[in-house]
């Protein structure tokens, strides 16, 4: 009798043992289970939605998405270093996201060997996810006579108050436009392109917006005649017949991509790292290109000319010095903020 009841109590632990190994397989290391992930991205619903949809039918991973703006987003990061409530952060310049790599745990993706050498992962820890160019998107319907080729035009007294422009420390994109402007206007010499800025900054008539949204939104609805944006913004309301149109600023375009980091310590980083791996792989990254009007960071993925996209030998194209800019990243928004609040 007591060999039985011996018996029995050892395949009660057995089981135990062994249900709690099962449990353990399935969660991470705070318990929560691995076949989840939270993605902080500033990037627009209509472009994360159909890639998440498309992520969470082939992995079996469910995806809890955060969308804010950069820097809104970047802020939730820091403050929850200590106990993160996310795992990826997606989207944002390399220029925001470099100056906070701390706050992001090095990997290479599987298919960092197919991108391209000028936006590959070189530090380990911000991966290159599209390339995004700085435009200027036109509302045709109220621009009339105004000829809008390039930056300087955007001087014209005219448009005084009818710009769109976001807060540049809210809103990567906008910090990517000021640099860009920075360099094409002080032909390579960002010092000297700050004369610009500040002329530019008089044109607004101190209008600034919230967020990236808030740009390409206000042309497209009328609120604006022009905006200050990235291209796949206005090509997505060109390709549902909004009054819209872009201009590649003659002055020069500089075309970086944006980036994407695991956030250090995240409880679900397997899930993270194939997100990661995922997002830029050769059949997503041909998706970008042909659906979602977005530049591709991979050698052999062309872009769709149907789309309204210009080949980038078609463009003015120039480069920033990428070491200064993300070295001066704060210098410039102080710089623009001052100059903002004194007109």
């Amino acid at each position: 009798m007591k060999k039985s009841i011996s018996k029995i109590i050892f395949l009660c632990l057995l089981l135990a043992l062994s249900l709690a190994a099962c449990s353990s397989d399935d969660k991470s290391s705070d318990g929560k289970k691995s076949n989840e992930l939270t993605v902080y991205s500033p990037h627009p619903l209509e472009f994360t939605e159909p890639l998440i949809k498309d992520f969470e039918n082939e992995t079996g991973i469910k995806v809890e998405l955060i969308s804010a703006g950069s820097g809104e987003l970047l802020k939730r990061v820091e403050s929850e270093k200590n106990n993160p409530l996310s795992d990826v952060f997606w989207g944002g310049s390399i220029s925001t996201l470099d100056s906070n790599k701390e706050l992001f745990e090095k990997f290479t993706s599987a298919n960092d060997d197919q991108v391209a050498d000028e936006f590959k992962n070189k530090d380990g820890y911000i991966t290159r996810f599209s390339v995004v160019p700085s435009v200027i998107m036109v509302n045709k319907n109220l621009i009339g006579d105004i000829k809008i080729e390039g930056y300087e035009d955007l001087l014209n007294k005219e448009l005084k108050g009818k710009i769109a422009n976001a807060d540049p420390s809210k809103s990567s994109s906008s910090l990517e436009q000021l640099i860009n402007q920075l360099f094409a206007m002080g032909n390579g010499d960002p010092e000297k392109g700050w004369d610009y800025v500040t002329k530019l900054i008089k044109n607004l008539d101190g209008k600034l917006l919230s967020g990236s949204s808030a740009v390409y939104k206000g042309v497209a609805d009328g609120e604006y005649t022009v905006g200050l944006t990235f291209e796949e913004a206005a090509l997505n309301y060109i390709k549902n017949g909004a009054p819209v149109e872009i201009i590649y600023p003659k002055e020069g375009v500089i075309a970086k991509a944006d980036g994407m980091g695991i956030i250090k310590n995240a409880s679900n980083k397997e899930s993270a790292e194939k997100f990661v791996d995922y997002v830029t792989s050769k059949e997503v990254q041909q998706k970008l290109t042909s659906e979602l009007n977005r530049r591709s960071i991979l050698k052999d993925v062309s872009i769709d000319k149907t789309t309204g996209m210009k080949d980038l030998s078609e463009i003015t194209i120039i480069k920033d010095d990428e070491e200064w800019s993300n070295a001066h990243k704060e210098d410039m928004l102080n710089e623009y903020k001052d100059i903002f609040t004194s007109n």
